[in-house]
């Protein structure tokens, strides 16, 4: 983009960073919609919004049109990503929801092998405006229409359980262990996006080639598919709060474990996939925080709060990541400073808990 327009690279990238933020504070409302009425009309609406981002994004003629599309694409994520699905999941398959929700997670796992490669073909051939045109028709194609159609069943009462007795969402959202739980899932969502970013600079910064580092990173894909299938065995034998510490902890582990590890490269590598087993729990960690403790009575709502600012740290976490980089001395003392950011975050996850009201 940069090198077809002249934009500066700041600014491009701050304008896809503006959608994560958006979409942050946009899945609050979209939260209590969905609590109210379901998916079908919030989903469908937000994949028509995502065509049109896509086709602002790609005939842009300059950054503040960029920007403006951008903007537009977090209202489509807030209504068509991993949150809204999670509310619907479990409102529908409840009790059995976090079989729903592996399933759903283990599709979406394979969204960035998928349309990376194609991404990356479609590129060798077309311009990037042309690109973003043809990803524009293939979202219109298969999303609009799996929305619109397939989003049918009726939308059940909010269920109800003796060991979830509903406090109403102001008073779960005021409580110390909802506060907790935020500020426990944005550290740990800041550090876990820090890595990401900042793996391949680590890993070129000790001389490994490009196509090393970028292998070490994709096989961190493969490892979250399979923790994701791992997830239902541990949900069966921990505790919400339990889980929630040792998950984060792990992610403090592995990134602790890439500073200190310099090689060999096989060694690395199996770390980046104990990383993505970890990121992988981490995602159905949070789709479940909510209905765990407080049941699903205010899904929506609660989720989109608890994830509003998790998604904005991740959405900071690259600029601040590489800011940092430079005045600690390089990527390996960064990496020291996450793993404390993560080992902040589970030392937060014990206060996590609630007791359960009969």
């Amino acid at each position: 983009m940069t090198a077809a327009t002249g934009w500066p690279t700041g600014a491009t990238t701050a304008a896809f960073s503006l959608g994560l933020v958006v979409s942050a504070l946009a899945g609050i409302r979209v939260g209590r919609i969905l609590d109210r009425s379901g998916p079908r009309t919030v989903m469908t609406v937000g994949s028509v919004l995502g065509v049109i981002s896509l086709l602002i994004v790609a005939t842009a003629p300059n950054i503040p049109v960029f920007i403006a599309g951008w903007a537009l694409a977090g209202l489509a994520m807030a209504s068509t990503f991993y949150q809204p699905a999670f509310a619907a999941l479990t409102r529908w398959w409840a009790p059995d929801h976090v079989r729903a929700l592996t399933i759903v997670t283990l599709a979406g796992g394979l969204a960035s092998t998928v349309f990376a490669s194609l991404t990356a073909a479609l590129a060798d051939h077309l311009s990037w405006r042309h690109t973003y045109l043809a990803l524009a028709a293939i979202l219109a194609a298969v999303t609009i229409p799996a929305h619109a159609l397939a989003l049918r069943a009726p939308w059940p009462d909010a269920p109800t359980s003796p060991a979830h007795k509903a406090e109403g969402a102001a008073g779960v959202r005021r409580s110390r262990p909802f506060l907790l739980l935020a500020a426990a899932f944005t550290l740990s969502g800041f550090a876990m996006y820090a890595v990401v970013v900042a793996l391949v600079p680590l890993l070129l910064e000790r001389g490994y080639t490009t196509s090393q580092a970028a292998w070490a990173l994709g096989i961190g894909g493969a490892g979250q598919t399979l923790g994701r299938a791992l997830y239902a065995a541990l949900a069966r034998c921990t505790t919400p709060t339990a889980r929630t510490t040792i998950l984060i902890a792990l992610g403090g582990l592995t990134t602790a474990a890439f500073a200190a590890v310099p090689g060999p490269y096989a060694l690395l590598t199996a770390v980046s996939v104990v990383a993505g087993m970890v990121r992988g729990n981490l995602t159905l960690l949070q789709a479940t925080a909510i209905t765990d403790r407080w049941g699903a009575t205010h899904y929506g709502r609660l989720s989109g709060l608890l994830a509003a600012p998790a998604t904005t740290a991740a959405a900071l976490a690259p600029f601040a990541g590489a800011a940092l980089a430079v005045p600690l001395g390089g990527y390996e003392p960064l990496f020291f400073l996450l793993t404390i950011v993560s080992v902040a975050a589970a030392l937060t996850s014990p206060w996590t808990g609630t007791v359960a009201r009969h």
